[in-house]
């Protein structure tokens, strides 16, 4: 399955609490995969615990070992952009300019960023939820346009802009054509999201895609074959809207022996 594995980039959040980076990419290099999405965990790599140095050896693993991290994800559940309070704002912004510093240090060409979160049982209004995130991006995106990275505003079910025509309407609002987009397709058919149609809509601004799969009732990034999301037509429509990186296994299990390996030969047998 070696061969089958390279044409997927793999995310590394199933190995954040029982693996260093440079642990989880050497194993998943044996699996076949050489280019990786690198997820936010202490003990995994965390920005406050890599200093310069580190990070240069970091940088000459991945060279020696051909490797390319494309993207760096920050776990969403953990910091918002767009809390209520002034000083969760703050702290969830300089924890991100850590992490967009981190990905200019590591030459990684984006960062992925959450649109924030409300409150599910009394939320702000959404033109001041609008508001703080666009406030995080005159923050943020000037950085990481200085360090050579770029911000990918994700679909998320738990956040406020969770649909795509939302997120592409506050990001026409914005008007700043650096910010592209990730679809991840899980979120969006956890949502009912048609996703054929959601990647035509944002097809102008997608520079990632996630694969994982789910149900509709229970919220997952399982295994490809464990939800009921129908990845066979995904690949006819990402070539007419002229699609053609890699897409990104986000998997998430405690257990994840065999599970990249599985996924990846299921979805290449369905066009992948």
């Amino acid at each position: 399955m070696t061969n089958i594995c390279s044409s997927f980039v793999a995310n590394t959040y199933s190995y954040t609490i029982t693996h260093s980076a440079t642990e989880c990419l050497s194993f998943l290099a044996e699996k076949g995969f050489s280019e990786f999405e690198l997820m936010m965990y202490p003990g995994h790599i965390w920005p406050a615990d890599i200093n310069v140095n580190e990070r240069k050896k970091f940088v000459n693993f991945l060279t020696a070992n051909n490797f390319m991290v494309s993207t760096i994800n920050m776990p969403n559940i953990d910091v918002n952009i767009a809390a209520a309070t002034k000083e969760m704002r703050t702290h969830s912004l300089d924890h991100m300019r850590r992490v967009i510093e981190l990905a200019g240090d590591l030459g990684v060409p984006a960062v992925v960023v959450g649109p924030g979160k409300a409150n599910p049982l009394l939320p702000a209004p959404r033109d001041e939820l609008i508001g703080y995130l666009y406030a995080a991006m005159d923050v943020l995106e000037p950085l990481a346009n200085k360090l050579g990275t770029s911000l990918l505003i994700e679909n998320m079910p738990f956040s406020f802009l969770p649909d795509v025509k939302s997120i592409l309407t506050a990001l026409d609002n914005y008007g700043n054509k650096r910010i592209g987009m990730v679809y991840d397709v899980a979120n969006g058919h956890f949502i009912k999201e048609d996703i054929n149609n959601a990647l035509r809509l944002c097809k102008h601004v997608l520079k990632v895609v996630h694969l994982s799969d789910t149900t509709q009732s229970i919220y997952k990034h399982d295994a490809i074959g464990l939800g009921n999301v129908d990845f066979s037509s995904i690949p006819a429509t990402l070539k007419e809207i002229g699609f053609n990186k890699k897409s990104v296994l986000e998997i998430i299990t405690p257990d994840p022996q065999s599970f990249m390996e599985v996924s990846a030969k299921k979805l290449k047998d369905m066009g992948w």
